[in-house]
């Protein structure tokens, strides 16, 4: 598996802090290992646009496809709790 970003996704990496980009770095790494890692905690979050969620800390989150042998990384976003 590879990944993918969006122009959109670029754009919300930029703006992340130094911290929480350590974090996404780690998560995409728990990604393309093990998609069920469990600190990921990934789940379809909608099943007719086939969007997946996973956690990037508490207040983060980052939302992917799969598609073919890509996680193509649609936004990272604050969760909205």
């Amino acid at each position: 598996m590879r990944v993918a970003f969006s122009q959109r996704s670029v754009s919300q990496y930029a703006a992340l802090s130094a911290e929480r980009k350590v974090k996404f770095d780690k998560q995409v790494g728990f990604l393309l290992t093990n998609l069920r890692h469990p600190s990921l905690r990934a789940k379809k979050y909608d099943k007719a646009k086939d969007v997946w969620q996973a956690r990037l800390d508490a207040d983060y989150r980052f939302y992917f496809r799969i598609e073919g042998d890509a996680y193509h990384i649609l936004s990272i976003i604050p969760h909205p709790k």
